[in-house]
């Protein structure tokens, strides 16, 4: 498998982890100082506390994707590896942050750390399980997959749209892939949710199946290839 990735995205991005991170645990901490020691200045504290807090929440939304190894590129390299050099693997280097393209099509992968249940019903996503904190200081809600899910295949598609125009343009799919083996997911055989929904440790088995199923041609493999990266 061929991987290509934006390096330089992945050190800016880490930079500013570190110091999202670490400037909003300083004035938090000053927040609360201010807190104990300086009544008065009560409107300070309040506001050093809510900038402290959306600083440390930026932070763990960039340190999540880029400042933790293994990021969850990288996991999704582990997931992947073994599957032959007709498939490229971009990371922060297409429309989509990670996008799959070979025999089995073109997939755009949405990684996710969380962990205890995941279930699809009434077309949303839900998570139950991990702790309060880990919620709060460590880890991002699940949110809005499906939202994400649309917004990142409409992005490929109009990108291929344009770059391959006079081409029929393939059909762009989407997985949804729990990275955190300490995961279980619930899905009735009657709902179909917008994006296949999987642990990392199944994904390489998803994508040799449907290679069989829905195969992408050689020859328009190789064009989006060549669009992707030139």
């Amino acid at each position: 498998m061929n991987i290509i990735r934006n390096d330089n995205l992945i050190k800016r991005n880490s930079r500013i982890a570190r110091i999202t991170m670490f400037g909003g645990l300083i004035i938090l901490a000053g927040g609360l100082f201010i807190s104990f020691g300086r009544a008065d200045l009560f409107w300070l504290s309040t506001v050093a506390l809510v900038i402290g807090f959306l600083l440390s929440q930026i932070g763990i939304y960039f340190a999540n994707r880029w400042g933790k190894s293994p990021r969850p590129d990288e996991l999704l390299d582990v997931a992947l590896k073994g599957l032959d050099s007709k498939f490229t693997l971009y990371h922060y280097q297409s429309p989509a942050d990670h996008l799959l393209v070979g025999p089995s099509g073109i997939w755009v992968l949405l990684p996710r750390p969380q962990k205890g249940y995941i279930s699809y019903s009434d077309g949303r996503w839900r998570h139950r399980g991990g702790s309060l904190y880990l919620k709060l200081f460590a880890q991002e809600g699940l949110g809005r997959p499906d939202f994400e899910v649309r917004d990142e295949i409409k992005r490929v598609q109009e990108f291929l749209t344009k770059e391959l125009e006079g081409s029929s343009i393939p059909e762009v799919r989407a997985a949804l892939v729990f990275t955190n083996p300490l995961i279980q997911i619930v899905i009735p055989e009657d709902e179909s949710p917008p994006a296949e929904t999987v642990q990392a440790a199944k994904l390489k088995e998803l994508v040799r199946k449907n290679a069989k199923e829905k195969s992408l041609s050689p020859p328009m493999a190789q064009a989006v290839n060549n669009v992707l990266q030139k």
